[in-house]
Order: structure tokens, then C-alpha cells, then sequence
């Protein structure tokens, strides 16, 4: 007899009450780099509502890693905060992990202080409207113990997991990325030196956080374009990061953020409110004049990530979580059911954050989300959230 969805089950250290986890989205609720109460109660909600762990979106490890002024990121200050974030979600019997990133090339220079953005390579920025800069190695040195001492803070926060960003075009993705990273040293050129930095880092997370809690990644199987990740390669990664023991999961993502944010969202692009929304005149004009390039729009359809999944799962043994327009209960029973150990939700769980417990009892099927992609706007106006929940 195979696994249920509805039993417990181990990541790591960790005992899960089932395999549904809440995966990162960001959650706009977040305060001069703290968590606030509203943060606290979108993660206890979800709790309430029979996830097996919920995930706190992109904490950024240092200050110039931020997207935007008040994204949340870790120093001891903190910790308490995410403590009690966390104590929260434990108290609905759920577990609790933290996402920890650095934004790379495309960190908001007017969030970090107007210095230049770091990335492995120099790229021109269309969203900051700048050059990043090269990383050097004292760059690399004090990034890879960034990402340790953040992951240490999230064990004192008493987190059950780390999930390390290395997918959508963030810093360890642009690592990945031939588009990104045309470093000729030992960081660049080929598949196997391009991920010899993002393996740095998740060797040096697995060290800091010494076992007390589990380790995972949410990696970009392909960037969806040409000259970016291929599948090819990202299955590569992913034999690569099981070889070194690194993570007790891989959870598998696509798309790049700032070249093909839809292919992750996929669905409608609610153009018209993004374009409204944008504060700055400048970045609302060029909405409107490279939309067409970088918000191409990608069919929804269900469980669209699980053809390149399957790829990975025939080519690694490591635990795999699987993502990507998962709504229905006969979609997570069959993902399960043919070797996924977990299976995760972002959107679904925005429009029903009872999901997992209503799935459960029969009173649902499926999530009642729609692909309107309308709760990317609103994460900008008061916290993200699903414009027709309840």
C-alpha cells in the first residue's frame, strides 16, 4: 500500500501532520524588515486551516539582498518576531518554514542604500534601472555566511525548516543561469561550475543549521527562455545538490522573474491593475511598453510543472515537492501516489485557506481558485490576498 496524503510524514528532522505545504509567496506584511501582526495572522490562518507546513515568504539574509525597503530580513532583531510567528503556527498544529533568499542583480538600490546590486556577472537591471556589479570572492565569502548565519537565527526562531531560494531569478538562480552568470572562473561556464556557488551555500546552511531543522531548496528546474536554465542542466543541479547531502528536499520551480514571471503565474496577466497599481511614473511606462516582452502570458493548466518534475524524479532519489497549479485532490493523491513526497500550493490556499481540512472531509474537491492572478496586485495595496475569498 503507498503513502496517504493525509498521514503524517518526515522531512528531516521534522514530523509533518500531512504532505500539503503552503509554498512561499510573498506576502507584502512585513514592516521596516519585521514581521508584523497581519504577517502573523495570514500564517496562523493557514495553520488553522490543516496545512501540513506553511512557509513564511522571502526573508532576505542581508540588507542589500531586499526587493523593496520594508522586505523582511534576518538579523537577531528579528527573531523574536518570527518566534512568535512561529509559536502561532505551532499552536494550530502545524509546522512552520522560512524562505531565505537574496534578491542578486535585481535588489531595489533604493532599498539598499543606493549601492550597486551584487550578481555574478554585470547586468543591466530594467526593473531598478541600473548595472549590478561582478561578486567578488570576498563577496562570495560574506554572502555564503550570510546565508549561514540567517538559517542559525531561523533555528533560534524555532522554524522546523529552511528553505534556501535558489529558483525564479534570484542570487543562486542567476548563479544557475548561463543568461546571468558569463563568469569564466571557477563560478561560471558550464552547468557544474555555475552551481558551484548555490552548492557552497546550501552546504554551509546545512552546517548552521546542525540538524535542528530541515533543509530544503526551492529549485529552478528550467528559467522558460531561451539562453536561460534548461531542464537538462536543472536536473544536473539536482543530482548535483543530492550528492552532497545538502537538503532533505528539493522543491521544484521555474521561470525568472524578471524575464518570465508568468511562467510561473500562470494564468490571466491583470496588466491593467499592475500598470494602475505602480506608484513611479517611470516604471509605469515601462509596463506599458515592455509588457508584451516579459509578461507574455502562460496557459494555466493543472499541475503544470509535473512533465519537467518528472524528469527530476527519474533522475534523483532525494524527497521532491512538487508545485505548480495544484488544486485538486485527485492531482495531490496521483503526485503522491507516483513518488512525490509532498506537494505544495501558493495561490490555491490564498482563495481557501481551509483547503487541506475541507479536501479532507469531503466538503471540497478542489480549491474554488481561479487563475485571475489579481492577488499579485493586491500584495502591492494592502498585503497579498485573494480578491474574492470569503
Amino acid at each position: 500500500m503507498g503513502v496517504a496524503l493525509f498521514e503524517p510524514a518526515a522531512l528531516g528532522p521534522a514530523t509533518l501532520r500531512n504532505r500539503i505545504v503552503k509554498s512561499a509567496t510573498n506576502e507584502g506584511m512585513t514592516r521596516d524588515g519585521f514581521a508584523t501582526d497581519d504577517l502573523v495572522a495570514f500564517h496562523r490562518r493557514v495553520a488553522a486551516g490543516g496545512i501540513g507546513m506553511t512557509t513564511v515568504a522571502y526573508c532576505s539574509v542581508s540588507s542589500d539582498g531586499r526587493t523593496f525597503r520594508h522586505q523582511l530580513w534576518m538579523r537577531p532583531e528579528t527573531v523574536a518576531g518570527l518566534a512568535r510567528l512561529v509559536d502561532a503556527v505551532h499552536a494550530e498544529g502545524a509546522a512552520a518554514a522560512l524562505q531565505i533568499g537574496h534578491s542578486g542583480y535585481f535588489a531595489n538600490r533604493h532599498a539598499i542604500g543606493g549601492a550597486r546590486p551584487v550578481g555574478p556577472s554585470r547586468v543591466y537591471n530594467p526593473a531598478g534601472l541600473a548595472f549590478s556589479r561582478a561578486a567578488t570572492t570576498a563577496d562570495l565569502d560574506r554572502l555564503t555566511d550570510d546565508f549561514a548565519t540567517a538559517a542559525a537565527l531561523a533555528c533560534d526562531a524555532g522554524f522546523d525548516a529552511v528553505e534556501v531560494h535558489v529558483g525564479h531569478g534570484y542570487l543562486l538562480s542567476q548563479f544557475l543561469s548561463p543568461f546571468t552568470n558569463r563568469r569564466r572562473d571557477e563560478w561560471g561556464g558550464g552547468v557544474e561550475g555555475r552551481a558551484a556557488f548555490p552548492r557552497r551555500v546550501l552546504r554551509a546552511v546545512r552546517e548552521a543549521v546542525a540538524g535542528r531543522a530541515a533543509v530544503t531548496a526551492k529549485l529552478n528546474m528550467s528559467d522558460g527562455f531561451r539562453r536561460g536554465l534548461t531542464l537538462e542542466d536543472g536536473v544536473a543541479v539536482a543530482r548535483m545538490v543530492e550528492a552532497d547531502g545538502s537538503v532533505d528536499a528539493l522543491e521544484l520551480t521555474g521561470g525568472f522573474t524578471s524575464r518570465t514571471p508568468m511562467y510561473l503565474m500562470r494564468g490571466e496577466v491583470p496588466l491593467r491593475d499592475l500598470i494602475d497599481n505602480e506608484r513611479s511614473a517611470v516604471r509605469r511606462l515601462g509596463l506599458r511598453l515592455t509588457s508584451r516582452y516579459f509578461l507574455k502570458p502562460w496557459p494555466f493548466e493543472e499541475a503544470f510543472f509535473l512533465p519537467q518534475a518528472r524528469e527530476v524524479r527519474s533522475a534523483v532519489g532525494v524527497p521532491l515537492i512538487l508545485l505548480g497549479g495544484i488544486t485538486r485532490l485527485d492531482t495531490m493523491e496521483a503526485a503522491v501516489g507516483e513518488g512525490f513526497e509532498f506537494v505544495a500550493m501558493a495561490r490555491a490556499l490564498l482563495r481557501d485557506p481551509d483547503l487541506p481540512l475541507r479536501l479532507q472531509d469531503g466538503s471540497l474537491r478542489a480549491s474554488r481558485c481561479i487563475p485571475c492572478n489579481r492577488c499579485v496586485v493586491e500584495m502591492e495595496r494592502a498585503g497579498t490576498r485573494c480578491v474574492f475569498a470569503d
